[in-house]
């Protein structure tokens, strides 16, 4: 991992889409992690702190609005900024 890096979280559960955004970012220079459902999504987020997500609204587990929702409630997630797909 590099520490020089901004970090991107991708939750999405298409993969072709997921495949599609990844590949943009690193190419941009971004360092990006995806999960595939709205779980998986918060404990990347505590693992990683992200500077930014991108979130899909429609996701098995917990939708984006739910995943919002608990990082906004959580001091030290509440002011990543997210991106609604």
């Amino acid at each position: 991992m590099d520490k020089g890096k901004e970090k991107i979280l991708i939750a999405e559960d298409d993969p072709r889409l997921t495949e599609l955004i990844v590949q943009k970012l690193e190419k941009a220079g971004y360092e990006v992690f995806t999960a595939a459902n709205g779980r998986d999504a918060l404990a990347e987020v505590n693992k990683i702190l992200p500077d930014l997500i991108i979130l899909d609204v429609r996701m098995p587990e917990l939708d984006g609005f739910e995943v919002k929702k608990q990082l906004r409630s959580q001091k030290l997630t509440e002011n990543i900024p997210v991106i609604f797909l």
